[in-house]
Order: C-alpha cells, then structure tokens, then sequence
C-alpha cells in the first residue's frame, strides 16, 4: 500500500473494526496517515488489534453493540470527540444467516435486520453533522454486500438487508451534496463472517477473496471518490444482469447453484 496517495489528517470512524473487513481497511488507512476510530462488539479482539501508540492502527476503540438503542449516535459522538471531527465513516458492521426464510424465527429475523440496516441508518443519521462540516468533504462508505445486488437463496433476509443499504445511498446521494456517499458490494470474502453465522460457506463456486482486496477497494473509493465499488469486479455482470433481465438472471443462477 506504499505506493497509495497518503491521506495524513483524515479523521475516520470504522464499525466492526475488530476482525474481517473493517480490522483491515483500518490498517491500511493507518498505513497513509489516517487517524482512526475502531469500533465492535469484541473488546477484547479490539485490544488485541491495538492502538497506535504500540503500532496498531487505532487512535481509540470502542467496544459497543450498535444494536443497543441510542449506540450508534454514542459511537459517533465518542469518535468525534476523540478525533475532533469526522471526515470519513465506514459502516462496515454486519452479521448473516443461512438457511431456509421459514426456518428463522422472528428474534433471527431481527438481529439480522438490526445489525446490517438499522444500525446503519443510525449511524448515517448521527454522523450527518459532522461530514458535513468536514473540509474534505466528508465521506460515508456503507459496506453492504453482493447479495444485495443479486437477492441469494437461503440468506434472503440478509440480502434484503443489504439491498437496502443500496437505497439509503441512492437517496443521501442527492440530499447530502458535496458529502460523498459509496456503497461497497463485496463478493465472498475469507473473515472470521461465515464461522460466527450459523452455518458455514459451504458453496464450491465462487471461491472466497482475500480480505485484502475487499479493504484496499475500500480505501482506492476514499482516495478517488467512487460512489459504487464491486469486489470482484467481476461481479458487476451478475449485478447488472440481475438488475436488467431479472428472468435471464433466475435461470443462470440455478444452473450455477
């Protein structure tokens, strides 16, 4: 990543930064400069990642649940407080099941919808004030998911979940000017995701990427101000196909199930 623009004084908030995703994308963004805020449910996952002062990438940690009522704007009000602002929020915390629709019961339905989209919404809503009165301008990266794009069988509540992140950032893109606002769509993705879900990943095709492509993807939209990024690029066939010819896309699909 030395190679990267620098991005010294960027003052980020990174939620499920204890592991997966959002642990990497905070090292690589400590790497250019950035100063950043980790948040998670594991404090002790978060400990073991570090603060800057013992060479880890974070200036300060905060171990909340984003589920919890009113955490989200307490997250945000911490971060602020500890970086003096915000510049950059990547909402990034998230969880899944698998399985049949009818099999998960209504607290399943819930915690899968409480993590992935309305901690989200808070978040977006509590960071407002302070993107926009960032210099950069600021910048919210939602990290939602290519089952989002493309609705998967037997994770349909969390490809709902994510599928509406798509329309929180369609909808702030034209309320939240100059804020710039980008939704990350990641395939399949080797993180410790598939061992907290109830079932493992269990498809022979497409095989997981590494964590790292998905954060240095993540840090290239903060660099260049991308509005939508998919990881691999590969999958913006599907993506478009499923969006365009939902029929075609049916059909194709079942053969690669």
């Amino acid at each position: 990543m030395a190679a990267g623009r620098q991005l010294p004084g960027l003052k980020a908030l990174i939620t499920g930064a204890s592991s997966g995703i959002g642990l990497a994308t905070s090292r690589l963004l400590a790497a250019r400069g950035a100063s950043v805020v980790g948040t998670g449910r594991d404090e002790a996952a978060l400990a073991a990642a570090g603060l800057r002062e013992a060479s880890g990438p974070f200036v300060a940690t905060l171990a909340r649940d984003l589920t919890d009522p009113g955490a989200p704007a307490a997250v945000v009000a911490a971060a602020a407080g500890a970086l003096g602002g915000l510049d950059l929020v990547v909402s990034n915390a998230g969880s899944g099941w698998s399985g049949r629709f009818e099999d998960m019961s209504p607290a399943e339905i819930d915690a899968v919808l409480d993590i992935n989209l309305r901690s989200a919404v808070h978040l977006a809503h509590a960071a407002a004030p302070w993107l926009r009165a960032s210099a950069g301008p600021g910048q919210l990266i939602l990290v939602g998911s290519i089952a989002g794009l493309l609705g998967v069988p037997e994770e349909a509540v969390y490809s709902t979940a994510k599928a509406a992140l798509r329309g929180l950032a369609n909808s702030l893109r034209g309320e939240w000017r100059p804020i710039t606002i980008t939704l990350v769509s990641p395939g399949v993705v080797d993180t410790p995701f598939f061992a907290r879900r109830n079932r493992p990943y269990a498809r022979s095709w497409p095989r997981p990427i590494a964590v790292n492509r998905v954060a240095s993807a993540i840090v290239s939209s903060v660099e260049h101000r991308q509005s939508e990024v998919i990881v691999p690029a590969w999958l913006t066939l599907p993506a478009r196909l499923a969006g365009g010819l939902p029929s075609l896309y049916a059909k194709m699909s079942q053969r690669w199930g």
